[in-house]
Formats: structure tokens, sequence, C-alpha cells
């Protein structure tokens, strides 16, 4: 449970899908066209497969571990799905740097349809003069995907450390995936913030750790959230990403 003061928040913690930036289109008509691109680049390595039966399983080995991983707090890789679900179907030595072109592809759509928040670059602009410091965690299968959507958004330069759960192996709300930027910050849970849309993770995540928990909710009406809004209380509620410098000065004047 968060135990600091507003006055000696020192550090801004953003999660980045339904925060800093959000998906424009019907995400299952986006992941077909996804799929498709990902069969593609499999077969240009040489893999014959029965292609609606090793999409229908790759599905399939995705859900079930999203259900996993929501209990587990542990990340597998999407390369490491991939290929646990070629190995079953007898393509067991396939090299993981022979995929990778395979899940780019696959990526490239889907980064296609992931924009910036009209607000989040002039708040991450406003915080950084402030002096606040500025890091992002996100729950992702890809590290790399982050790593390009970040780029992509032009926000790379605001950030001291941009974790995601596939580099770190661990998932928000795990509090120890908070805690590595706290040791690199060298700042007392107390005194960091955390902003992000998702209560099972984000705020979660923050009550676990000791921070600040801020839910920004104009991306937030999901099965999810509904499912936690009575066990899960943010210490703070935004509806757009223009109202955290102001929430966070007073917070710092009434301490």
């Amino acid at each position: 449970m968060y135990t600091g003061s507003g006055r000696g928040l020192e550090a801004v913690i953003f999660d980045l899908g339904g925060t800093l930036m959000y998906f424009d289109a019907p995400f299952p008509e986006v992941l077909a066209d996804a799929n498709a691109a990902l069969l593609d680049g499999l077969k240009e390595t040489g893999l014959q497969l029965d292609e609606q039966a090793f999409l229908q399983a790759f599905d399939d080995r995705l859900e079930a571990y999203y259900d996993e991983r929501a209990s587990e707090f542990v990340e597998y890789t999407t390369l490491y799905l991939l290929r646990s679900l070629l190995a079953d179907w007898g393509y067991s030595e396939v090299p993981a740097d022979s995929l990778r072109p395979a899940l780019e592809g696959f990526y490239a759509v889907t980064q296609a349809h992931w924009l910036i928040e009209p607000d989040a670059v002039p708040t991450l602009q406003t915080l950084q003069q402030k002096g606040y410091r500025l890091a992002l965690v996100s729950n992702a299968g890809d590290d790399a995907d982050v790593q390009t959507l970040v780029d992509k958004a032009g926000i790379r330069s605001y950030f001291d450390r941009i974790l995601t759960s596939a580099a770190e192996g661990i998932r928000k709300p795990n509090p120890r995936i908070f805690q590595t930027l706290l040791d690199y910050w060298g700042i007392l849970p107390g005194r960091v913030a955390m902003v992000g849309d998702t209560l099972g993770a984000d705020i979660l995540g923050a009550r676990n750790a000791g921070l600040f928990g801020i839910w920004i909710t104009r991306r937030a009406d999901t099965p999810a959230n509904r499912a936690h809004s009575d066990t899960i209380q943010p210490d703070a509620t935004i509806a757009s990403l223009n109202e955290l410098p102001g929430l966070l000065e007073n917070l710092g004047s009434k301490g």
C-alpha cells in the first residue's frame, strides 16, 4: 500500500498501451492480417504448414498462455511460444534468428494501428521540465515490438528506462518489475507514481510495490477492469494525460 506523501513524489512510471498510445482499429480484424503476415514469413523460411490448422493452434496457444500469465505474472515471449508450437509440429530445430523476420512481419501489421495520444508528448514534456524522473513499464510478449512503438511515437528521450515484461521475464503487477526501476533511481517507492489504464496490472502493481497508483480511465472500459472495479481502488483517477501535471502539483501542495 502507498505510504508516501504527494510532496515527496519525484518520479512517474507510465504504462504504454491504453495510456500513452491507443489502438485505432478492431483488434480481431488486425490480428487476422497479422497472422497472414506471420504465415508468409514462416513459409519464407521453408516451413511446410497446414495454414488454417497452424493459425488455429497458434491462437489457441496464445489464449491459453494469456490465461496462465494473468495469474502467474511470468512472461514468456511470443518467440518462445512460437518455437514451442513449431516443435510440437515437428520443427524442433528452427533457430530463433530465422523466426524473427516472421515475427517482425506480424508486429509490423499491429504497429501500424498503435497511435500516440495527442496529449502524451505535451504531458511528458511538462513533467520532464518540472524535474520528474520518468520511466515506462509495459506488459508485452515482444520487447522489440515495444521498443519500435516507442521510437515510432518519438518518446524515447523522455524516459530514463523502458522496461518490458518480455525482457524482464515478469509482468505487472509483480512488484519486482517496479523494484528494478526503484533500484536504478535510488528512490523510495512512496515517492513514485504509476500511471496506467489497467486495474489488475498497473494499479494493483502500484499497490504491491508501494507506489502511488493513478488510473487513467479514457480507454479503461474493459471487462477486466469492470471485474476489478470493486476490489482494486486507485489512489487517484484522471480521464486524460493532460490532467496529470495538475494532479501532481496539487498533491505536492497538499503534502
